[in-house]
């Protein structure tokens, strides 16, 4: 016996079909955060962290000398 669903919230479908969707990722997670809620400030201070990082990341490497020729 199946339940009636209510048209009149429109989440009775909508609800159970998202929570069988996959979760979206990080990048578009965080993409979809700066389209709705225009927060185009942060992505520069994302960037330079991520560039921070990877230069840490790369100066415990190989590639160690060839990063100090950069600064």
């Amino acid at each position: 016996m199946s339940q009636p669903e209510d048209k009149s919230e429109g989440t009775g479908t909508d609800f159970a079909q998202q929570a069988e969707e996959a979760p979206p990722g990080f990048f578009a997670e965080f993409w979809d955060f700066l389209i709705h809620n225009k927060r185009w400030w942060i992505t520069p201070i994302v960037i330079v962290l991520l560039l921070m990082g990877l230069l840490v990341f790369l100066s415990n490497s190989p590639v160690a000398p060839f990063i100090y020729t950069f600064w």
